[in-house]
């Protein structure tokens, strides 16, 4: 199966489940496509004087269980069917988390690092600005994704609330807390997927106190899952890190506080004291407990799976498994934790800060830790009954089950 057209394989994924659950074609058909699109233009005053178009979009996917909800993207290589991919990938996520919610996704085509602040706010407004109508608490939110800040997150809520005239602060996500953010947000993608691999550890019997992990990938996910790891598992040894420079090794193990503050100070991992090096591929060969990829898509292959000696994979990164190496880690018994899966804390604390600014009542960092930890929980124990039960992979066991709980809700409704 090609990946060129990212919405072409999400669409695959979907016919292998619908043909497994025996859904109504009809129905499964109706999965297939976004409910609602939206492409439009955007000029932004430039600070030399002239007007650059800009073409932005939104797609909401289904909203069969509740409003959608998904990220704001801002990069030149943007597409309407990558944007349509992300958009039924968060349909599952969120249904797979059971939460009360469909999928969407949206950004603008631009390259945003070549643009000043005031040319950024100025871009960011004009976008909300075409798409407001379809905005809303109870009806799409806007989640931080792809080049974005709590400062973007701020100005758009600011220009739905100039539009409408009133408070809305359920409409944007990933929010200053000052402005109605929500605390565990910076951490949440990383927390959900190490709760997973907590999880994961307990479903193989494996000590994960002593544990050994590399990660793949050292920007916020990364460096977040080498402090949480040791936390939430109760100890560990990071064992190897890599990042675009290259990566670190030692077997005597690394400190992750150290070497987070050395990746500030000089923006790589590598020359780490104390460490050999080690290239980002070799690492994902090493023989650890858990092996997070946490950087680019397409990093393990069916070129590659054969050599992976992780006990357990969580894929922070989309797609960093192709289907192929999917196939070949699931017969050699690799515990895979799939994207969609082990990403999913980023959609539950989005949701928590939606529900807060529709309640107007703000939790503390521990009470949203906690409930994460109980949604998180709940859903890596479903998947990995469903896939004991089956015995079918990880990955398609997640599907399956995101999948029947969309397709009922839109049973229910009569609509197909």
């Amino acid at each position: 199966m090609s990946n060129s057209n990212p919405f072409d394989a999400a669409r695959t994924q979907l016919d292998e489940a619908a043909a497994f659950l025996g859904l109504d074609p009809d129905l499964a058909e109706f999965l297939r496509h976004p409910v609602r699109e939206f492409v439009f233009t955007v000029p932004v005053r430039m600070d030399d004087g002239r007007t650059q178009v800009m073409q932005g979009y939104r797609i909401q996917h289904n909203d069969a269980r509740g409003p959608c909800i998904g990220g704001f993207r801002w990069h030149r290589d943007e597409s309407l069917q990558g944007g349509r991919a992300l958009a039924m990938g968060n349909t599952w996520r969120a249904a797979l988390m059971d939460l009360p919610l469909g999928g969407a996704s949206g950004g603008l085509i631009s390259d945003s690092k070549k643009l000043s602040e005031p040319e950024k706010e100025r871009a960011v407004r004009g976008w909300v600005r075409a798409i407001a109508p379809e905005l809303g608490g109870h009806r799409d939110v806007v989640a931080p994704d792809l080049y974005t800040t709590p400062q973007i997150m701020a100005w758009m809520m600011d220009e739905f609330e100039t539009l409408t005239g009133r408070a809305h602060p359920a409409v944007i996500t990933g929010k200053p807390l000052v402005l109605g953010g929500t605390q565990g947000h910076t951490d949440a993608l990383a927390r959900g997927g190490v709760l997973e691999v907590r999880e994961a550890c307990k479903a193989l019997k494996l000590d994960a106190a002593a544990s050994t992990y590399a990660i793949q990938g050292f920007g916020q996910a990364g460096q977040h899952t080498a402090r949480l790891h040791q936390e939430i598992l109760g100890g560990g040894k990071l064992i190897a890190v890599a990042d675009s420079s290259g990566g670190v090794v030692s077997s005597d193990g690394l400190d992750p506080k150290l070497l987070v503050d050395y990746k500030r100070r000089h923006g790589k991992v590598t020359g780490f004291p104390g460490a050999t090096p080690i290239s980002p591929e070799d690492l994902l060969e090493l023989n650890v407990d858990v092996l997070y990829p946490a950087a680019l898509e397409g990093v393990i292959t069916s070129i590659n799976a054969d050599q992976i000696n992780a006990r357990i994979i969580c894929e922070l990164a989309t797609g960093a498994t192709t289907p192929e190496a999917d196939t070949v880690l699931h017969v050699k018994g690799i515990y895979m934790i799939p994207d969609f899966l082990a990403s999913a804390g980023g959609i539950m604390v989005n949701y928590f800060e939606q529900v807060q600014g529709i309640s107007n009542y703000y939790w503390t960092r521990d009470e949203v830790n906690r409930r994460l930890d109980a949604k998180i929980s709940t859903a890596l124990q479903d998947v990995h009954a469903l896939q004991q039960s089956r015995n079918i992979s990880m990955r398609f066991a997640a599907l399956l089950l995101a999948v029947s709980r969309v397709a009922e809700a839109v049973r229910l409704r009569g609509w197909v």
